[in-house]
């Protein structure tokens, strides 16, 4: 296999473990002060900060490109969603995380309660290189709209977006120390994990997520985990065929199948399945590697994918588009495989990269217990006119598209996250800005009642009243 020609584009320090902790007590001291200028000052600093990446968002999409090798037109598209899930957590952190009332039991009708929303304090975000700017951001954005100080740790093959961002957050706020990056190798990652933050947010493989919650379990430091993912699309026999054979090539070949949730496996009812695969054909005979999508951000990807191309090979699988031929450094050609072994590599494990492989199923609830079948759980898209939201209600898996793909990645309001080996926790929506935060329940005196039930000098006579109204509240 023929390597990567490797060309120097910039030049970044291995952040060391002494700066690493240096940094997280600056962040900590910075936070205070993040957190005292309220939700409107927060606001208003993240709005600036949006319309600064708007107003460079060429400049940005240009560093996104040359670091991962996607075309300008995928680099435009991750930073817009990226501005995106920036001006939504900015916009929105009030209304989800201002103090809410609670109304007391009978037994504490004396008293006030309410439940605050409280920042963590020093956030720290480790990203992938795969999305290297929408991707963490939806940690970023969102705990810094919580009130956090966030350390950013971009990936090793991607510094330079993470250092631009960096930047660009200093031009609005200057030496504030509420965002900082730290650029380096697996050690500042490990340096990272075991710090003095609060919380952690980590996006990678399945694999490398088992070591990070390791390390931080030394210190019991809180973890969110976005991992792996097996996608899935369910086609049903009343499916849109033309709309799903376009949607799905997209959402597998799309960032050349470098996305954690791209449709790698599909299960289509055997009723549609000939006419879903010549549509299939029809445009993947279209598509070029370089052109439609880039390179292979990881030479080391590009032999995993190799194997689990042979791997199908050698099972019996029917390539309708590539082969064993595909992988051509520094690129993948696009790859349509039928009829495949469930248990062979590429139904079973991350390929991360242009490939696709189709299997009849007899019925839907075939389809759904191959979906499940798998140890990962992020996402998955159904195509259905009629059975859409029954099928997604039986999928094991954090986000589901119905007659669409990836939709969820566009919505920041919708939580994203997965389960099984897929991780834990959500970033994005409500639910994401909650992640970086802790409940703090606050209760609080009104006035005084006789039925005291908190001191020793309690009576027989209360004992009986207490007795007597839970049962006539609960008979």
């Amino acid at each position: 296999m023929d390597t990567f020609i490797e060309t120097e584009i910039g030049r970044y320090p291995n952040t060391s473990a002494e700066t690493i902790h240096q940094l997280v007590e600056r962040s900590q001291i910075a936070q205070r002060d993040w957190y005292a200028v309220g939700f409107k000052g927060r606001e208003d600093t993240l709005r600036r900060w949006a319309k600064y990446l708007v107003t460079n968002i060429d400049q940005l999409a240009l560093v996104i490109s040359k670091e991962t090798g996607k075309p300008i037109s995928d680099a435009l598209l991750e930073a817009s969603f990226g501005i995106e899930l920036l001006s939504w957590a900015a916009k929105n952190s009030r209304k989800y995380l201002k103090s809410s009332h609670r109304k007391p039991t009978l037994l504490m009708a004396n008293m006030s309660m309410r439940v605050e929303h409280s920042p963590l304090g020093v956030v720290g975000v480790i990203g992938p290189w795969n999305y290297p700017m929408y991707t963490p951001m939806g940690s970023i954005a969102f705990a810094l709209a919580a009130g956090n100080s966030v350390l950013f740790k971009p990936s090793e093959f991607t510094p330079g977006v993470g250092y631009w961002l960096g930047e660009s957050f200093n031009k609005i706020a200057p030496n504030s120390n509420i965002f900082l990056v730290a650029t380096g190798g697996p050690e500042t990652g490990r340096a990272l994990t075991t710090s003095a933050v609060n919380k952690l947010a980590f996006t990678g493989s399945t694999e490398t997520g088992k070591k990070v919650a390791a390390a931080c379990a030394s210190n019991l430091t809180p973890l969110l985990m976005e991992c792996g993912g097996k996608d899935a699309a369910l086609i049903d026999s009343d499916a849109n065929i033309e709309k799903a054979a376009d949607a799905i090539l997209w959402g597998a070949m799309s960032n050349a199948g470098q996305t954690c949730v791209a449709i790698e496996r599909v299960y289509v009812h055997e009723l549609i399945a000939d006419r879903f695969l010549s549509a299939l054909i029809r445009r993947v005979v279209q598509l070029r590697a370089g052109e439609n999508y880039g390179r292979a951000t990881m030479p080391a990807q590009l032999a995993i994918i190799d194997s689990h191309i042979k791997d199908a090979d050698a099972r019996g699988a029917t390539f309708l588009a590539g082969g064993t031929e595909s992988v051509t450094p520094p690129f993948v050609q696009p790859t349509i495989m039928t009829d495949l072994p469930e248990d062979s590599l590429a139904m079973t494990e991350e390929t991360f990269g242009p490939t696709l492989a189709v299997n009849r199923v007899a019925n839907m609830r075939e389809a759904i217990e191959r979906a499940n079948a798998s140890r990962y759980g992020l996402g998955a898209s159904v195509w259905s006119q009629r059975n859409g939201k029954a099928i997604a209600a039986q999928l094991h898996c954090g986000m589901v598209s119905v007659n669409s793909v990836m939709a969820f990645t566009a919505s920041p309001m919708l939580p994203f996250g997965g389960v099984k080996a897929s991780g834990y926790g959500r970033i994005h929506g409500p639910e994401g800005l909650r992640e970086f935060t802790y409940c703090r329940s606050v209760i609080s005196t009104r006035f005084a009642i006789p039925l005291n039930v908190s001191t020793f000098d309690r009576t027989p006579k209360i004992d009986a009243v207490i007795k007597k109204l839970i049962q006539l509240r609960h008979r």
